[in-house]
């Protein structure tokens, strides 16, 4: 059958012909997903008759949630009930001619729609079968639901994050939830890259209780005899951090000789890279309540934006800016990161283009993310053509 209403334009990308069922909501199983339409995948979005909940987040657009959109680019849009035997049918139709399916239902809720790994297995024993949860399909917690800022502060993320005398902070832009759908968009290649040489499918399990741990990996390294605080050791300390300027925050790291020698000599503290006593990253954050103040009368000199270009290549910084700045920035144009899109209900609007490059297969075309069930018909159609 055909698996989407419509070809995608000019180059296919290196996963062009998989075709994938996106059971999900929220970030991180779409988000992975829309990861794979990046490199070329059919994606065809599932939601039930209400929607995907992401859709109705706060946003300033009336139309659609902004966090929907950003979320679900590139993707065919379609409602099914699957506690309806005829929808769940037509999902069962589309699974046989599928790759992957990826859904962030709890722990036993797939098994008892009829959309377990086992059950679609049958059907399809080629299909690989991408399961998002909280906290695992196993153990105490596995029935529990999980989402990003509970899983920062479970894992000692908001912790780090707050100041040493202060109360533990969160990390806001779903930190875990996008490194969980870099987790599925890899777990899913990889499955499929097995799948060349096995021919079978099989389950691949991500967690947002995994994605949290894993980015925390330089962390989780406790010696026997240690003492409990094995975060301690993780902050550079010293000069490195987000400093006042004139005008304006710049974040200084220069963690290196090259870069510590770079930093003195352009703040025109030159002294301050000869002396031993700062001769280290180590030393630099013993001695931070001698060296910060130094630093901050010299870049009061000057705004953050002044600072930054006067410090080029030398110095590893960025002058703080919003999110809305980088619409324009020219590194971002220069790297074609964003895109005009078309949405039938939004109307036209600018976004994240794509996560990747390739240079043999370059990725196809973005499209907008889809408004809800608006390939329903053809889609069942298609599925119903080919039971025929």
């Amino acid at each position: 059958m055909s698996f989407v209403p419509a070809e995608r334009q000019g180059s296919k990308g290196p996963l062009s012909g998989v075709r994938v069922l996106d059971l999900s909501a929220y970030i991180a199983g779409p988000y992975g997903c829309s990861l794979l339409a990046d490199q070329g995948a059919d994606v065809v979005k599932i939601e039930p008759p209400v929607g995907d909940n992401l859709r109705k987040y706060p946003s300033t657009l009336e139309a659609e949630s902004r966090a929907f959109l950003g979320v679900n680019r590139s993707k065919w849009g379609m409602v099914l009930d699957l506690k309806q035997e005829a929808d769940l049918a037509v999902l069962l139709r589309m699974v046989r001619e599928a790759d992957v399916l990826v859904h962030n239902f709890r722990p036993g809720v797939p098994e008892r729609l009829g959309i377990g790994f086992e059950q679609l297995s049958v059907i399809n024993p080629r299909l690989i079968y991408c399961s998002v949860t909280g906290y695992g399909s196993k153990g105490p917690l596995k029935a529990k639901a999980g989402y990003d800022q509970v899983l920062q502060t479970m894992t000692g993320m908001c912790a780090m994050q707050g100041k040493a005398d202060g109360p533990p902070e969160i990390l806001y832009g779903s930190v875990v939830d996008y490194y969980a759908s870099a987790l599925v968009a890899g777990g899913v290649a990889s499955a499929l890259y097995e799948r060349e040489k096995s021919g079978l499918g099989q389950h691949v399990g991500i967690s947002l209780l995994r994605a949290a741990l894993t980015m925390q990996s330089a962390r989780l390294v406790w010696a026997e005899g240690e003492p409990r605080e094995v975060g301690r050791d993780m902050r550079s300390g010293g000069i490195t951090g987000i400093h006042p300027t004139r005008e304006g925050h710049i974040y200084i790291s220069a963690n290196t000789a090259h870069f510590w020698a770079a930093l003195c000599t352009r703040l025109g503290l030159p002294e301050l890279a000869q002396q031993e006593r700062y001769d280290s990253v180590r030393k630099r954050a013993q001695h931070r309540d001698e060296l910060v103040p130094l630093l901050r009368q010299a870049l009061a000199a000057r705004s953050a934006l002044e600072w930054e270009a006067l410090f080029g290549e030398e110095v590893p910084c960025a002058a703080a800016r919003t999110v809305e700045d980088m619409f324009d920035d020219p590194q971002v144009q220069a790297e074609g990161m964003i895109t005009e899109f078309a949405h039938p209900v939004v109307g036209s609007y600018r976004g994240f283009a794509g996560a990747m490059e390739f240079g043999r297969t370059p990725c196809p075309a973005a499209f907008a993310a889809p408004t809800l069930g608006q390939h329903t018909e053809a889609l069942r159609a298609a599925a119903t053509q080919e039971e025929h």
